[in-house]
């Protein structure tokens, strides 16, 4: 399971030009699922997401986490996070969970970050063709990855 975090002001999902989801100071997380990709890998994503220091605090050091500035969260399903572009110039996304793996695993991600965080979680839809707005704040973007997790 591969994320992409970034730390926003404000950010959005709009779908068919109808805004899904939209929060205020928190993170905006892209989020990718392979075959491989298990509730283990959900428990530990989401646990550190929400304890991941790059809130600053009170002396302009990333010191603080979601938890600690009590911020949101929206999430995106994101499939082409773990595209290949070792051949040719089109990316294969043969790694990439089809739906019936992916979709499942998607909606545990968000109920585990909801039980980790404590609040409502704000998401995309997953396989929609979505229009993502962010404020990058900082900008402070990072990429972590289940399967690197030594």
């Amino acid at each position: 399971m591969k994320v992409v975090i970034q730390r926003v002001s404000k950010a959005s999902v709009t779908i068919d030009e109808v805004k899904v989801a939209s929060i205020s100071k928190g993170l905006l997380i892209l989020l990718g699922i392979i075959n491989e990709d298990t509730l283990e890998d959900i428990k530990w994503l989401t646990n550190k997401i929400v304890n991941l220091r790059v809130f600053n605090d009170e002396n302009d050091i990333m010191n603080n986490s979601l938890l600690d500035v009590s911020g949101d969260a929206v999430v995106v399903s994101q499939f082409t996070l773990h595209a290949s572009t070792k051949k040719g110039n089109r990316p294969s996304y043969i790694k990439a969970a089809k739906p019936d793996v992916a979709v499942p695993l998607y909606e545990s991600f968000v109920k585990q970050l909801e039980v980790d965080l404590g609040k409502k979680i704000q998401t995309g839809q997953f396989g929609a063709d979505m229009k993502v707005e962010l404020l990058n704040d900082g900008p402070v973007t990072i990429i972590i990855d289940s399967k690197n997790k030594v």
